[in-house]
């Protein structure tokens, strides 16, 4: 039988990050009702790589082998060749069983509890996606109040429409660095008196509805975008809310490891360059 939720994992040439992105799942006070699908698209493969020449290959290979002890279900897939972000996060999403679906990117740091908080928002709001943004500790001593700027849902979460550019585009600064740790800090925000908040969309750290996100179309939209390309998970978020409603959670609980990027070309921004309603056309 299925749980309750499926944690995809979309990762490339980075296996001493994933070692420690899957540390923090075993961890996570959900666990036993948990399934981490991982699809792997570095070059080599990490099931194909030597661990004599591959960084970082050992420890990922003693932590697969802590979770299987642990009974903690990993679906391991190699998923070549490369096609851009999109179809990788499709191709996670095609293999999803459970009703909720986080994806998860691969050199993240979970608190204990994330897991469990994010299902008992998407529970109580029965929105489309919560999400919680990862925090640059890097930056904490780097305040930028003119960022901190944020609303608070105080009914339930609805649909809302963010369109690029708009006055709501920019709330996104918010989630700048340590911004939003700041800001929870600044109002005395803690887990004992969470709040959910307006977004543009969340990066990194985001929990669907799983039919919610399919019947927006997922992120099928890959077809009508060159390989590379960057904002997939954007233009996904901003569908889903537009229809069933999205939000942030504070505080977050989840933490950058501040890792160079691995998508270099960004030239093309899916939710400027594809239209927020599937279907009609180009933005």
């Amino acid at each position: 039988m299925p749980g309750e939720l499926d944690i995809l994992i979309p990762t490339c040439d980075r296996p001493a990050a994933l070692a420690v992105t899957l540390t923090s799942l075993l961890g996570q006070t959900a666990a036993s009702d948990l399934r981490i699908v991982v699809s792997d698209q570095s070059q080599p493969p990490i099931d194909e790589a030597d661990p004599a020449v591959t960084p970082g290959l050992r420890e990922l290979v003693a932590v697969r082998r802590v979770l299987q002890t642990a009974d903690l279900p990993l679906e391991w897939h190699t998923h070549l060749p490369r096609r851009g972000m999109a179809e990788q996060r499709e191709f996670l999403l095609e293999h999803v069983v459970a009703p909720c679906a986080l994806f998860l990117d691969d050199d993240l740091v979970l608190e204990p509890d994330l897991v469990v908080r994010l299902l008992r928002v998407i529970r109580r709001e029965r929105c489309g996606f919560v999400g919680a943004v990862p925090i640059g500790l890097s930056y904490l001593h780097d305040v930028r109040p003119h960022e901190h700027l944020i609303e608070f849902w105080d009914g339930p979460v609805e649909p809302e429409k963010v369109q690029p550019g708009s006055e709501a585009w920019l709330r996104h600064e918010q989630h700048d660095a340590a911004g939003i740790h700041h800001i929870a800090e600044r109002l005395g925000v803690d887990k004992t008196n969470e709040r959910l908040y307006h977004v543009a969309w969340v990066g990194g750290c985001v929990l669907y509805d799983t039919a919610a996100l399919r019947e927006v179309g997922g992120f099928s939209f890959w077809h009508e975008l060159p390989a590379a390309h960057a904002g997939e998970d954007v233009l996904a978020q901003l569908r889903v809310m537009a229809r069933f409603g999205g939000c942030g959670l504070l505080p977050s609980g989840v933490y950058h490891q501040e890792l160079p990027t691995t998508v270099h070309d960004r030239s093309t921004d899916a939710p400027w360059a594809l239209p927020l309603e599937p279907g009609i056309g180009p933005a």
